[in-house]
């Protein structure tokens, strides 16, 4: 019952974020920026773990792309950022972390997966410059807005009902 509880949750959050990018998003240089993918990242890194938080960013960046709704962009943003809130959170255990490994994986890291995905793919020639203020701007909206819905969502312990 337990996988079958964890999998419905990733699946329902998968949705939020496809559902999201289609209405909440701005523009930010070359990206586009998309808060609610990186709001639930943060939010799956917390009450999941990193391993369910790559595959929800998987899943929402697949989904978005087959859409229409995103660029390649999505998959090395999404992923890294998820995978340091997960790997940030799971060994301090606080919110603000997860925030600062999603701000960081994904406009650091991510900016420099997405050069090369970026040249070979998509035929744009831009350097880790051009990504970094407009994935740095995405992620720390998306993941200031986590943290706020974190803070409000502190005394439900999630682990109860995904545990069962």
């Amino acid at each position: 019952m337990r996988n079958t509880r964890k999998l419905t949750l990733m699946a329902a959050l998968i949705a939020l974020g496809v559902l999201g990018a289609t209405f909440i998003w701005f523009p930010t240089g070359v990206a586009r920026a998309y808060p609610v993918q990186h709001a639930l990242n943060v939010i799956t890194a917390v009450i999941l773990g990193p391993g369910p938080a790559v595959i929800v960013a998987f899943g929402v960046g697949l989904l978005r792309n087959l859409l229409g709704l995103g660029t390649l962009l999505a998959f090395p943003g999404g992923i890294m950022g998820a995978l340091l809130a997960g790997l940030f959170y799971k060994y301090s255990k606080k919110h603000r972390t997860a925030v600062i490994g999603e701000v960081i994986g994904t406009s650091i890291f991510g900016s420099l997966l997405s050069i090369p995905i970026a040249r070979l793919f998509m035929g744009d020639t831009a350097g880790v410059f051009a990504f970094v203020p407009g994935f740095f701007i995405s992620s720390l909206t998306g993941a200031l807005l986590a943290w706020l819905l974190l803070a409000r969502l502190k005394h439900i312990d999630f682990t109860r009902y995904l545990n069962d």
